[in-house]
């Protein structure tokens, strides 16, 4: 028997992360190493556990699965992550695939279908579950044609999406440094320049952007 792949589950629901592992380990092919719910644990579990391949959700508290797709890409570039999520949206996966992720997986189609990606993705294919993908195509036609102006989101450094997220969702400034590990003084220069960037000077105008682009969820 060859090397198994090592998963890393990263989901804030407790039975998810329970499901998904014991239906991996149902084959000698896979080895979950480590589970996570929310983005920093999922950040530090690839340093400590150097997984080959992060299941990521999407909606997850403090920082969540795109802030944390982002931060692991620049800790291991070589990391495959599959977002598993109920989302969708073209523009999750628009934005996923550009932060590096390497597939992208409908929740309520998990079976053999999740064996199959991450052997996609081990193999350095690109997934895109069968039911989205041609959104995905004619989502990224329109772009090449040029039929999608620049989105303001864009113009967000990798920090400054974070914040962004952590601020629409209610915390603190202090509550966001400590996610972040950074000074509350540097959290209200990023809040700063995201208002200047998008042109939005309020809290609620920021949580209003946020909901609207995706970037949180109203449950």
């Amino acid at each position: 028997m060859g090397l198994r792949t090592k998963i890393l589950i990263a989901d804030d629901h407790a039975l998810v992360r329970q499901g998904i592992k014991a239906f991996l380990t149902m084959s000698d092919e896979f080895e979950v190493v480590g589970e996570a719910s929310n983005g920093t644990e999922a950040i530090e579990g690839v340093k400590r556990l150097r997984p080959d391949v992060v299941l990521m959700d999407i909606s997850m508290p403090g920082l969540g699965g795109l802030e944390a797709t982002v931060e692991i890409r620049k800790i291991n570039p070589s990391i495959k992550i599959l977002v598993l999520t109920q989302y969708e949206d073209t523009v999750y996966i628009r934005r996923f695939f550009k932060a590096g992720a390497s597939g992208y997986l409908l929740k309520k189609a998990v079976g053999e279908d999740l064996l199959t990606a991450i052997r996609a993705v081990m193999a350095g294919k690109v997934y895109v579950h069968p039911s989205i993908a041609s959104g995905v195509v004619d989502g990224y036609l329109g772009i090449q044609k040029g039929g999608s102006h620049e989105d303001p989101y864009d113009q967000l450094t990798d920090r400054e999406k974070q914040v962004l997220k952590l601020i629409a969702e209610g915390h603190t400034h202090k509550e966001a440094a400590d996610v972040l590990n950074i000074s509350v003084k540097t959290v209200i220069a990023h809040q700063t320049n995201i208002s200047e960037k998008l042109k939005i000077h309020s809290r609620a105008g920021l949580i209003k952007f946020a909901i609207q682009r995706g970037i949180i969820q109203i449950e």
